[in-house]
């Protein structure tokens, strides 16, 4: 009975004690949330334009390239020539016009006076020709001259009034020069060489496939001799800027993390190196919500996803990474918008 009240008096002390040390303890405000997550990133699958034989692939898995380099290229030797015929045609075209809007040249002009003159000086020798047989056949009822004769004389006369009427109207045209729906149509084939030329020009532009980004190249899926395809990727490139960690805040915390707000990012690859962030990205739907209406007891299990973009200067994340954030709730900022887009 002894030791039964002692135990007794021992456990109301101990129970007395826990009550005591909570009344007088003084509890200390949460200044930070941690959710956990994993690293992400963006990735391109990088294919050619267009559809020809592969001749050079220039970069392997794992390096790091620069927007802007050369990555593979397609054998061209079916293209050049057509891009050689491309720039002839523009180039010919282009004199058709100059020339169309320059009109008659002086000397064009000479000559066409020069038709005219000749053509008038032939009609008046056919003309003195007719009028000379016209009088002897008046004079002699049409017994000096025979028929023949006065109706060659008389058709030659017609012919070389019909001449001086062509070279007269070849002699108004040289002076007016080209009709402005001519110099209009050569302008517009013009413009159709040159566009079909630029099209060739950027089909062998196309040939060089270039990084699009800043990136490493995760898979080097074609080799030389193959035929590309836009449909079929030669690459595929991990892009190293931006990085986030992409985490999952539960419904009774979300209310605590804002755009903008600083974050502080470990990975247990690093365990002493501590990356900087910020939130970038606040999902407005929940996920893995059961229904549409939760009830009470299911709407702290609701979740909402968000992006925490990381400084990751010397690239040592990777993607999938297990990651740890730390949300200061100190930081009561006005939120920002995301640096970068999610």
């Amino acid at each position: 009975m002894k030791k039964l009240l002692i135990l007794v008096i021992l456990s109301i002390g101990a129970v007395a004690s826990v009550i005591i040390w909570r009344h007088f303890q003084v509890e200390k405000p949460n200044t930070e949330l941690v959710v956990y997550g994993n690293v992400d990133i963006r990735e391109v699958a990088l294919a050619f334009n267009n559809s020809e034989r592969i001749s050079e692939v220039l970069a392997q898995e794992g390096d790091k390239v620069h927007k802007g380099q050369v990555m593979a290229r397609l054998d061209t030797s079916r293209l050049m020539p057509m891009v050689n015929k491309a720039e002839s045609d523009v180039e010919a075209q282009r004199h058709v016009v100059e020339r169309l809007r320059k009109g008659s040249r002086p000397e064009e002009i000479a000559q066409a006076k020069a038709n005219v003159g000749s053509a008038e000086a032939d009609v008046a020798y056919e003309d003195y020709q007719f009028h000379r047989l016209d009088s002897l056949a008046k004079e002699s009822s049409g017994r000096a001259v025979s028929k023949q004769d006065y109706d060659n004389t008389r058709y030659k006369l017609s012919s070389a009034k019909a001449k001086l009427t062509v070279n007269q109207k070849s002699l108004e045209l040289a002076v007016l020069g080209p009709r402005v729906e001519d110099i209009q149509q050569a302008e517009s084939q013009l413009k159709s060489l040159s566009a079909q030329r630029d099209l060739l020009h950027k089909q062998l532009a196309d040939a060089e496939l270039l990084a699009p980004v800043d990136a490493v190249v995760r898979n080097r899926i074609m080799e030389p001799g193959e035929m590309s395809s836009p449909q079929k990727p030669v690459f595929s490139l991990a892009i190293t800027d931006p990085k986030w960690v992409r985490a999952y805040v539960s419904e009774t915390e979300l209310g605590k993390v804002h755009p903008g707000m600083k974050a502080s990012i470990t990975v247990d690859s690093f365990p002493q190196t501590s990356f900087e962030g910020w939130v970038g990205f606040i999902s407005p739907v929940a996920e893995f919500t059961p229904k549409a209406v939760e009830t009470t007891e299911l709407r702290p299990s609701l979740v909402y996803e968000i992006r925490v973009f990381v400084k990751d200067d010397k690239d040592k994340l990777r993607l999938g990474m297990p990651a740890s954030v730390h949300l200061s709730l100190l930081d009561r900022g006005s939120p920002s918008a995301s640096p970068a887009s999610p």
